[in-house]
């Protein structure tokens, strides 16, 4: 069915590639939102993704459509998430030259909000090696389930079970004083 609607879609037939949207909307929206988790940043990049699917059809190799268009769709919001948190470490760079504190927080919240980050990133490092890095993602770097299985190679689910090993870990061998 898919490969039908390629080469029509190839041979410039747009009623095709309508009908392909319409068939995949749904799957690219919540991918993309499993990403961004901003459903207005979902929207668009969804239609980003599918101008995406469009141009890149030619090199397409029967190998899995939806398997294809879903990395398409991974890689473009984790992308769009990067941009977003280069943009939010620029803004914080701007406050921190400035010296000045943004309106919403305090100059002693951020300090202690800081120091905890300091002491978290250095208790870190305690963690047995398999549950360090996403532990770092997932808490310091705020990344996704999906994005850290990418980055790792693994499956959500993988990934998922790795924090809950890790968060038992933690539980075992740490204080709740040392964080308060």
């Amino acid at each position: 069915m898919d490969d039908v609607l390629i080469e029509k879609i190839k041979n410039g037939n747009d009623h095709a590639f309508r009908v392909l949207v319409e068939k995949y909307r749904n799957h690219i929206f919540y991918t993309v939102y499993g990403v961004l988790r901003n459903e207005k940043d979902a929207e668009d990049a969804a239609q980003e993704v599918f101008l995406k699917i469009y141009t890149s059809l030619p090199q397409y190799k029967k190998q899995g459509f939806k398997t294809w268009i879903t990395r398409i769709a991974v890689n473009h919001a984790i992308d769009i998430k990067r941009k977003q948190v280069r943009r939010q470490e620029n803004q914080q760079v701007e406050y921190d030259e400035t010296g000045h504190a943004p309106p919403s927080e305090s100059v002693e919240l951020l300090v202690i909000n800081k120091e905890k980050r300091e002491l978290l990133r250095k208790r870190i490092k305690e963690l047995p090696e398999n549950y360090r890095s996403v532990v770092e993602d997932f808490y310091i770097k705020e990344k996704t389930y999906q994005e850290i299985a990418v980055k790792e190679e693994v499956q959500p689910k993988t990934v998922e079970v790795r924090l809950y090993r890790a968060r038992q870990w933690m539980k075992k061998h740490w204080k709740e004083d040392d964080f308060s």
